[in-house]
């Protein structure tokens, strides 16, 4: 176990020293440029994770806070008249959709499906929300679930940041390998024929 565990610490200090721009002859300038990224895009994602889970966090709450202000103050509930009778399953309250009669906000008659709780019968009025132009809807947005989706938003917005920054680095690192390998070969091209001269 001992042994195992240096292993894994010997392998991530070499990972690192790997990273490390030093002055080794052996190291191409690809090696370092591609160390240098490899660090810019880690203080990157240092840096940014916070602040775009502000960000996000902020704009998903003001817009959220708009879309509620502008649904409680248009969305109405209005009666309707369900034209079929649902029947009760003995599976709890559940809804089901059927065809019904309302009357909009602006004095226009609806025919359309709505949500109705079982056992509701054909013609025994039910509650329906609707917009402001009469359609249904379900009820507005609340504040508690602004305040939720907002929550979402910053736990998300630094999990996208950061698929990004390994994407670009997934990029350089492709381009920087075709590079690295270009370059193996025209030193091959230089040094090979010396190895294989006969003597």
């Amino acid at each position: 176990m001992m042994r195992r565990r240096l292993t894994v610490t010997a392998r991530a200090a070499l990972a690192a020293r790997g990273l490390w721009p030093d002055r080794n002859p052996l190291r191409r300038t690809v090696d370092r440029v591609e160390a240098m990224i490899v660090g810019g895009l880690a203080v990157a994602f240092l840096a940014g994770a916070p602040l775009t889970a502000v960000a996000a966090w902020h704009a998903a709450y003001s817009m959220g806070c708009r879309v509620a202000r502008t649904q409680q103050a248009t969305w109405r509930q209005v009666p309707a008249v369900p034209l079929a009778t649902v029947p009760a399953s003995g599976y709890g309250q559940y809804e089901a959709t059927v065809r019904a009669r309302w009357t909009g906000p602006d004095g226009t008659r609806r025919t359309g499906a709505i949500p109705v709780p079982q056992g509701a019968t054909a013609g025994r009025t039910v509650l329906v929300w609707v917009d402001a132009a009469g359609r249904p809807a379900g009820p507005p947005l609340q504040f508690s679930k602004v305040r939720l989706q907002a929550d979402l938003a910053a736990l998300l917005a630094p999990t996208i940041a950061g698929f990004v920054l390994l994407y670009a680095g997934q990029l350089a690192y492709g381009v920087l390998g075709r590079r690295r390998l270009a370059a193996w070969d025209a030193d091959w091209r230089a040094t090979g024929p010396q190895w294989t001269r006969r003597r």
